[in-house]
């Protein structure tokens, strides 16, 4: 710590926490536009980014997203059912399935620009075009070092096993009273 304490490391922490506060509340509010959740929407981009021109498979999406595969499953069902992705299987591996925009699903996003621009700009208008590079590139590397920190925190957290019954002291017996005495 710079000064010997940790007052510099919890500001940071609490302006990160803010910042991703307020870019969750973005998330939330081009979700709302589009009448899906928050998440869904950042499911919604992803596969329009990702796409292509074949699709793009669910595995691909969550790990772009940093979720797990089940997690995104489950986004993408409630956008194949709202008609805004479509899902067909995949000729090279039939056991997976590749998603594509809908008609419907890319008009909704072509008329989020219009609001969806100037917001972006306006969360990230305090830097240069240099210090988005640097943060972009530190970011990807705090996702990392954030996967590590939460399976420290499983690992060190985790309920220590229950020792075998074998291995534990036997407790002293008791002899019963004899009766009749």
């Amino acid at each position: 710590m710079p000064d010997g304490t940790d007052a510099r490391f919890r500001h940071f922490i609490h302006d990160f926490l803010a910042f991703s506060a307020r870019v969750d509340q973005c998330r939330a509010g081009f979700g709302k536009q589009l009448g899906i959740s928050g998440i869904a929407y950042t499911t919604l981009i992803s596969i329009a980014h990702l796409a292509g021109e074949d699709g793009v498979g669910v595995s691909r999406v969550a790990e772009h997203l940093h979720l797990s595969g089940a997690f995104v499953t489950i986004e993408v069902s409630k956008l194949v059912a709202a008609g805004l992705v479509k899902k067909r299987t995949n000729d090279s591996d039939r056991r997976r399935v590749l998603l594509t925009m809908t008609p419907k699903g890319r008009r909704m996003l072509d008329d989020l620009v219009s609001i969806q621009a100037p917001i972006n700009d306006a969360l990230f208008d305090c830097l240069s075009a240099d210090d988005f590079a640097r943060l972009s590139s530190i970011m990807e590397r705090l996702v990392g070092c954030g996967d590590r920190a939460v399976a420290m925190l499983a690992f060190m957290t985790a309920a220590p096993e229950p020792r075998a019954r074998a291995a534990a002291p036997e407790a002293p017996k008791r002899r019963k009273a004899a009766r009749g005495r």
